[in-house]
């Protein structure tokens, strides 16, 4: 972990990094900064009380008395896709549980871990979660929620309880937040009863649009999004996926909508013996999928899902290293790119969480499928760190529901410092300390703060609650693997 700071103190000392500080410099100038179009030199940021970018000026001169970077400065990454209970169970599953372990014996395993959880528990592992994530270059997440219900399936006094504490966690740590209550019905295609395992998921569309309505004031007045999330096809019969979606239009005809689709063959397989089409191709045919829509993994399509699901506008949510971890198989990011699809990254179920490696992983899998490097380049950007980074910021922020698209005007204020004097960065260009980011130092950080709307959260590698936060998530793992 590095000592020095992300920006010059010589004029007057940092703003406090906590909500409600007074006498922050809504302004920073930097050396080099990595912009929608690519790098450019010299650019002051300036930002608004709301912490909305106002002006992106490159070739500028430093103010008196402005902020200064002492590292290139790139967009914070939106985390399209989490499910923040998991972290906490992150690592238990690496030991042989059936003679040929996959995605399906894991989600027993989570089931068990997920029955267990309590307000208080969620709430102190996504406190934690989120300051990591936001040391590791996240500023914004997409919270995929599906635990809804007490230990015995019965809906708490308050049927919010556990997205109120996901809420306060975000707003806590200072991450910008996408609230996605899950909609989940079934245990398979065809109406299949949902199984033991499930019932603190289960809850009637009704339900779902009431709880909806429930937390739109709260997540208005933290200033995070509102969407929902039809957990997957195998999840949701027809009947409530179509209602839901017109329900949600109700409340909000832009809010985000996220469904877990194609991560498996054997959810491809059996989507086609109970309709005779596959996952995403069905999806597209039966609901009005858009540029709202995030379809998480969409590993497993055929060339024409491909083409017909990149032209529909929705984002592709890609969560490498869980996809890894769980065997999932590998997205053709190549042909997904050549229909000119949106995409972002997720960390999902947390067996990382680290932005870069995220985009490490995407690559590297393209590599091994490919027999080929640098995968991830494009005609605009040949350095495949910085084109990765820019298109994933891109469709993070569209999966997000938010205006978290990169250091643009009308943006949020979000972004990332790199630390120039670590080992793995110094001396080179901005490209190459970006590119050096990614692929060479995943060991040791090389982010020296963050910024979420004009606020500093992460300051010389660290946030305000780490330490206090990494003993209650402590904690709180303890006490579930001991009950």
């Amino acid at each position: 972990m590095n000592t020095t700071t992300a920006l010059s103190k010589a004029d007057s000392p940092r703003p406090n990094p906590l909500p409600g500080g007074e006498g922050a410099r809504q302004t920073l100038f930097a050396a080099d900064a990595l912009l929608p179009a690519g790098w450019a030199k010299n650019v002051l940021l300036t930002w608004n009380d709301a912490g909305q970018l106002t002006q992106v000026q490159s070739a500028a001169q430093s103010p008196a008395g402005a902020q200064v970077a002492t590292g290139p400065v790139i967009p914070g990454m939106p985390n399209l896709h989490s499910h923040a209970f998991q972290r906490a169970f992150a690592g238990l599953t690496e030991h042989r549980a059936e003679q040929h372990d996959s995605f399906w014996s894991w989600r027993t395993l989570m089931y068990r871990f997920a029955a267990r959880l309590g307000p208080q528990h969620m709430e102190a592992i996504a406190t934690w979660l989120y300051a990591e994530m936001l040391e590791a270059g996240y500023t914004s997440v997409c919270e995929f929620q599906y635990v809804h219900h007490d230990a015995d399936g019965r809906p708490y006094a308050d049927d919010a309880t556990l997205s109120l504490a996901l809420l306060r966690a975000a707003q806590k740590t200072g991450i910008g937040f996408t609230l996605l209550p899950v909609l989940y019905q079934t245990s398979g295609f065809g109406d299949q009863p949902p199984n033991e395992g499930q019932r603190r998921f289960v809850r009637s569309t009704e339900s779902m649009l009431r709880l909806l309505e429930a937390l739109k004031p709260a997540c208005d007045a933290q200033g995070a999004r509102l969407g929902m999330a039809p957990h997957s096809l195998r999840a949701v019969p027809p009947e409530a996926l179509r209602d839901a979606v017109a329900g949600l239009e109700a409340i909000d005809r832009t809010a985000p909508i996220h469904i877990h689709i194609a991560e498996q063959t054997k959810e491809v397989d059996d989507c086609i013996e109970w309709s005779g089409l596959r996952p995403v191709e069905w999806l597209l045919d039966h609901a009005p999928v858009d540029a709202r829509w995030c379809l998480v993994h969409a590993t497993h399509m055929n060339d024409a899902e491909y083409e017909y699901a990149a032209k529909s506008g929705a984002v592709a949510g890609l969560c490498p290293t869980t996809e890894a971890n769980l065997g999932d198989g590998i997205f053709d990011f190549s042909k997904w790119r050549s229909h000119g699809g949106a995409w972002g990254v997720g960390s999902d179920s947390h067996a990382s969480v680290n932005a870069a490696e995220e985009l490490l992983m995407l690559e590297y899998s393209q590599r091994l499928a490919k027999r080929q490097r640098n995968v991830g380049a494009s005609a605009a950007q040949p350095h495949v760190a910085t084109a990765l980074t820019l298109e994933a910021v891109q469709g993070g922020a569209q999966a997000s529901g938010r205006a978290v698209g990169g250091l643009a005007v009308g943006q949020q204020a979000d972004f990332v410092v790199l630390d120039a004097a670590h080992v793995a960065l110094q001396g080179l260009p901005a490209p190459d300390m970006l590119s050096a980011h990614v692929f060479a130092s995943h060991r040791t950080s090389a982010i020296d703060a963050v910024w979420v709307a004009g606020r500093e959260r992460v300051s010389a590698g660290r946030h305000t609650l780490h330490d206090e936060s990494a003993s209650a998530f402590v904690a709180a793992r303890t006490q579930l693997l001991k009950d």
